[in-house]
C-alpha cells in the first residue's frame, strides 16, 4: 500500500529521479567510494534536474512542492548508497535553517545557488570536546563593530570539504545561564578570512562522503550573517533536529529494505549441501524475522512522515523512529552478512559496504541513547 503522503506526482518524480541516478550515480558510485568524495559535477547535475531543495519557494529557485518530494529523494539516494547522505543534509537539514530563520536578504543571497548545486551547505555543531551536549560547545563568536570574530574548531562535519556555506553553532555569550541561551548560529562562507579546513577524516564507512574538521582562527564574519536572533541558536537547533532525525530514520529504513532484497537474491541462488540456502529453516526464520521488522518499521515511518508534513508535534515519535530504525538496520546488516557467508565479507558484494555504512546512523543526529532519554522525558519519567 502506498504511503499516505505519496500521490501520482510523487511517483512520476521518483521515476524521473531513478532514471537520472541509473545514468549518473549507480555506474560511478564505486569510483566515488575509492576517490573518497562525490564530484561537485554530480551536485550540479542534481540541481539542473530539480533534485536539490525542491520544497523551496519558486522565487528563490525551488519548485515550491511539499516535503513528500524530499522523502522520495532521500529514499532513492539511499538505494544507491549511504555515502550520498550529504545531499539530504543539504536539502533537508541545513537549507531549512535559512528558509525558516533567515532574513529576506539572506534568502535572496544564498537560496538560489543552493538549488542549482553551485553552493553546497554544511552545519557545524560537533566539536572535539562536545557532541550530544550542544550547550557545551566552546567555539566563540564575539561581536566587534560590524563583524563577529569566531574562534574554535568543529569536527565530523558532513560536506566538510565541499561546503561553500556553513551554519556554525557558536557561543555569542559564553557566560550565559543557562548555558544554552548563549548559543547563536552564524553562516560562514567559503572564503571568509580566518576559516580553514583541517583533515578530510577517514571513516569506517561512508567513504565517498566528505567529512572534515573545520578551523576558525579570528575568523571575521559579517554581522549580517547571523541566522535569526542572537542567543536563540540552541532553540533553532532543537526545532530543526526533528527533521534531521527523521531523515536519518528514512535512510535507515531504506538501507534495511535494500539489504534484505540483496540477501533474498543471494540465498535463493547460493547452494549448500545440495540445495538452495533459502530452503534451510534457519535461513527462512532469519528472513521472516527481518521482513517482519522491516514491514513494521515502514508502517510506523510512513505514518510519522505524514504527521510531520501536517505540522504535528512528533518529537517523541521521531526519537522512537530514529533509534529503533537505525538499531534495526544495524542488526539486519549483521544478519544479512552472516547469510552471505564468506562472500558477505568480500568488498565486491554490496552487503559488505552496507555493513560498514550503517552503524554511524545510531550515533549522528543525536545518539540513540539521547533518543531514549527524550522518549522517557516526554513520557513524564
Amino acid at each position: 500500500m502506498a504511503a499516505p503522503y505519496i500521490q501520482e506526482e510523487h511517483e512520476i518524480f521518483r521515476e524521473s529521479l531513478r532514471k537520472f541516478l541509473e545514468k549518473e550515480a549507480y555506474p560511478n558510485y564505486e569510483q566515488w567510494e575509492e576517490d573518497g568524495i562525490i564530484p561537485r559535477e554530480f551536485w550540479r547535475k542534481m540541481g539542473e534536474q530539480g533534485f536539490l531543495c525542491p520544497d523551496i519557494e519558486e522565487k528563490y529557485g525551488g519548485s515550491g512542492v511539499d516535503w513528500g518530494f524530499a522523502v522520495v529523494i532521500n529514499e532513492e539516494l539511499e538505494r544507491v548508497g549511504s555515502g550520498l547522505v550529504g545531499i539530504g543534509l543539504h536539502n533537508d537539514i541545513v537549507v531549512p535553517y535559512i528558509t525558516a530563520y533567515g532574513t529576506e536578504e539572506q534568502k535572496k543571497r544564498w537560496l538560489p545557488k543552493c538549488t542549482t548545486g553551485e553552493t553546497i551547505t554544511a552545519i557545524a555543531m560537533t566539536e572535539p570536546g562536545a557532541g550530544s551536549d550542544l550547550a557545551g560547545i566552546k567555539t566563540t563568536a564575539k561581536l566587534e563593530g560590524d563583524h563577529y570574530i569566531v574562534n574554535g574548531e568543529k569536527t565530523f562535519i558532513t560536506n566538510g570539504i565541499h561546503s561553500d556555506l556553513i551554519i556554525v553553532a557558536c557561543k555569542t555569550d559564553p557566560n550565559a545561564e543557562p548555558r544554552h541561551k548563549g548559543v547563536s548560529l552564524l553562516a560562514i562562507e567559503r572564503d571568509t578570512p580566518g576559516f580553514s579546513r583541517g583533515r578530510k577524516l577517514k571513516k569506517v564507512g561512508l567513504h565517498c562522503q566528505d567529512t572534515a574538521e573545520l578551523i576558525f582562527e579570528d575568523c571575521k564574519v559579517p554581522k549580517e550573517n547571523l541566522i535569526g536572533e542572537e542567543g536563540k541558536g540552541f532553540l533553532y537547533l532543537m526545532e530543526k533536529l526533528q527533521q534531521e532525525r527523521l531523515v536519518v530514520a528514512i535512510a535507515a529504513q531504506v538501507a534495511a529494505e535494500e539489504m534484505l532484497k540483496l540477501t533474498l537474491e543471494y540465498v535463493k541462488n547460493r547452494q549448500a549441501f545440495g540445495k538452495q540456502i533459502s530452503r534451510f529453516q534457519n535461513t527462512q526464520f532469519k528472513i521472516a524475522e527481518m521482513a517482519t521488522d522491516i514491514e513494521m518499521g515502514r508502517a510506523f515511518l510512513d505514518n510519522l512522515i505524514a504527521e510531520h508534513m501536517e505540522g504535528k508535534d512528533v518529537v517523541t515519535k521521531v526519537s522512537m523512529a530514529k533509534w529503533k530504525l537505525t538499531d534495526n538496520a544495524r542488526r539486519i546488516a549483521a544478519e544479512c552478512m552472516q547469510l552471505h557467508g564468506g562472500y558477505g565479507y568480500m568488498e565486491e558484494y554490496e552487503i559488505a559496504r552496507r555493513f560498514r555504512d550503517i552503524p554511524v546512523a545510531s550515533i549522528y543526529a543525536g545518539t540513540n541513547e539521547i533518543m531514549k532519554s527524550i522518549i522517557a522525558k516526554n513520557m513524564g519519567l
